[in-house]
Order: structure tokens, then sequence, then C-alpha cells
């Protein structure tokens, strides 16, 4: 169960840790920044659901499939968002990255570069991963320029693959990364959020819904 033990990353004044009830009031704060869960392509959920999303998070742990990390500004506290590995597949040593959005006014900053480079990081050099992917809607634009950025490769588009909240179907896009490439891309990332610490290249928010 290595996949889904609490534990907490931390860097560049993100710290991610395992998302909980008592993150509600931060999140549904973090979801109302920018009305995000009126976006028809990503998983936000509106405000007096953010409970039942929490809940549904700790029930995907506890299943083993899922782990919802709560992403927070280091200094303040605050909620900015939330991020997951889910699918995971500890015989074959995959995960993938999603159910990832932030608030608003922490988008295209280097707070999604550096949520993800802690993921990867983690996944990669701790867990053992061969693989980390990622999926997103067809029609999701800025979170595929966002998992591109991330240096991830398109697998492929699933066509009928999922329904979407306003119950349309949705093709969805894959992405991966595979465990030979990740060195290249840490050193890549680590650039961006050194050579631009304020907005790492405008990586966006890379709502992923999976």
């Amino acid at each position: 169960m290595a996949f889904v033990e609490p534990v907490i990353l931390q860097d560049r004044g993100i710290r991610l840790e395992p998302l909980a009830l008592t993150h509600e009031a931060g999140l549904a704060a973090a979801a109302a920044d920018g009305q995000l869960w009126t976006l028809r392509v990503t998983s936000v959920p509106e405000p007096a659901n953010t409970r039942a999303y929490i809940e549904a998070a700790l029930e995907g742990r506890a299943q083993g499939h899922r782990f919802a990390f709560a992403v927070v500004d280091a200094a303040s506290g605050e909620v900015l968002g939330t991020t997951s590995y889910h699918d995971i597949l500890p015989a074959v040593k995959r995960v993938e990255i999603g159910w990832t959005w932030y608030a608003r006014r922490v988008q295209r900053t280097h707070v999604n570069t550096t949520a993800k480079l802690l993921m990867m990081g983690h996944a990669f050099d701790t867990l053992g991963c061969h693989v980390v992917g990622w999926r997103t809607d067809n029609f999701n634009f800025a979170s595929q320029r966002a998992i591109e950025r991330l240096g991830a490769k398109k697998d492929g588009v699933l066509r009928g693959h999922a329904l979407r909240r306003d119950g349309t179907i949705r093709d969805t896009v894959m992405y991966s990364l595979r465990a030979g490439e990740w060195p290249e891309t840490k050193a890549h990332l680590r650039y961006l959020l050194e050579r631009h610490p304020a907005t790492a290249a405008g990586t966006g928010a890379g709502a992923a819904a999976a």
C-alpha cells in the first residue's frame, strides 16, 4: 500500500498534504475563486459539494486506486487547490496524475509546475514507478498544453471514453512519461522554476480531470 500511504511533499513554498475533511472550507474557497465548477471539461465541485468530493477521494484512497493531495501555501496554510495520483497500478508500477485544479489567482504561476515536479519525483524516485500518466478532455486545451509543457508524450486518444458533467460523452487524450525520460524532464522543470520563479513559463492550471 506504499502508493497510498500518507506523505507530505514540499518545495518552493508549496506543500502537498493528504487531502482530508479539514480542507473542506479552504477547497470550497479555492473553487469559488473563478467559479471553476462552471467549466464543463473539469472535475471541480460546486462549493456546496466540496465535502462529497473529498469523501469520494478518501474512498478512492481506501480502495487503493487514488491518493488525493491538498495543494497548500506553506507560509499561510491557505488551500490553493488539489491534485491526485489515480488509476494506481502497483503491479506494473504505474500511476496517473489528475483531478488537478487550482484557484484562478494561482493559475499560470509556479504552483502547478512545483506540484507536478514533487509528484513526479515521488512517483519515480521513491515509489519506483516505470510510467506516470495523464489524461484529459479532448476540449480541455489548456490542460493539454500544461501536460505537454511538463514533458509528457501524447499516447493517443480514447474515443467515446467518458461522460462529462453535462451528460455529453468525451474523447480522452492520454499522455505519459517513462522513467528513462524523467532525469531530463526533472532538469528542465527545475530550470524553468529557477529562471521564471513567478510563472514557471505559464504552465497553467493543468485541470486534467480523470
